[in-house]
């Protein structure tokens, strides 16, 4: 019997899901090659129910619940892949969280950027470096996901046609976004500035694009006593969207959510031009709010 190890299993499990957006990819590959680093040589069907415990307890205690319940997730959709090729393998190990109800509960983050805190978050936003000043501007007007933003290439982007293609997003849809008139105008400027890197967002790593955000996320909040995280940024842009009565098909889209089970929401075409008011009025409120007086 060929076997088949945890590294191998991963990469079968790529291999077989091109579709896979790329901050998928990252987030998987953490999980091999860090979380799980001392199993990458060992067959995937001699991890045992009672490793998958002991791990998932030491991932809560050094990384956090959050962390802990992700890597085990990851590990079970790789096992059950590689399981329906392998009549042999015994049940999912990651079987056992569930068993000895080990999953951690977890709460949704409720946290944004609110409309008292959005001048002084602006204010050091402004005073940072091109890169990561564009970087953050750009996660706030459009709500886009952290890794769909850092791989974001300029051939996916239509100054003309004041448009954003995402050819692979999270959930396996391609998304096209119209361009607020802000956004046009700093990617016009960023583009002029641009050296010979495919990348809106370059970065000196391997995959040739922007990776690292926590150092810069840092001093912003410390500038400003606003903490937050990017996907915090998401939900800021997304509740504006809301307090403007967007429609909730458009606020669907926006976020690139799909209508599951809505049977109307799968009659409702919204393109980017559909989108395009809504998105130039989430900009044009969050400009009114950065300015406002306190």
């Amino acid at each position: 019997m060929v076997k088949l190890t945890l590294a191998d299993a991963f990469d079968t499990f790529f291999a077989a899901r091109p579709q896979l957006s790329a901050y998928t990819v990252q987030n998987y590959t953490r999980t091999a090659k860090l979380y799980l680093k001392a199993w990458r040589k060992k067959p995937i069907n001699e991890i045992t129910r009672q490793m998958v415990l002991k791990r998932h307890q030491e991932l809560s205690a050094e990384i956090g619940k959050t962390t802990a319940n992700n890597v085990m997730r990851h590990l079970r959709s790789v096992y059950n892949f590689a399981a329906a090729t392998h009549d042999e393998f015994p049940p999912n190990p990651v079987q056992i969280l569930t068993q000895a109800r080990a999953w951690h509960r977890e709460q949704r983050r409720q946290t944004l950027v609110t409309a008292l805190d959005l001048p002084s978050w602006w204010k050091a936003v402004m005073a940072e470096p091109e890169h990561s000043r564009d970087f953050l501007l750009m996660a706030l007007f459009t709500g886009m996901r952290r890794g769909e933003l850092m791989a974001l290439r300029w051939d996916n982007v239509d100054l003309n046609a004041r448009t954003l293609h995402l050819p692979k997003t999270k959930n396996g849809d391609p998304l096209n976004l119209p361009l607020s008139t802000f956004l046009v105008e700093l990617l016009a400027e960023r583009f002029a500035r641009a050296d010979a890197s495919p990348y809106v967002f370059p970065g000196p790593g391997k995959d040739g694009h922007l990776v690292e955000t926590k150092k810069f996320l840092l001093r912003v909040s410390a500038g400003s006593g606003v903490s937050f995280t990017l996907h915090d940024l998401r939900r800021t842009f997304i509740t504006i969207a809301e307090s403007l009565d967007v429609p909730y098909y458009a606020l669907k889209r926006l976020l690139n959510h799909r209508a599951t089970g809505d049977v109307t929401g799968g009659y409702i075409v919204v393109n980017a031009e559909r989108l395009r008011g809504p998105v130039e009025q989430v900009a044009q409120r969050i400009l009114e709010l950065v300015n406002a007086e306190g």
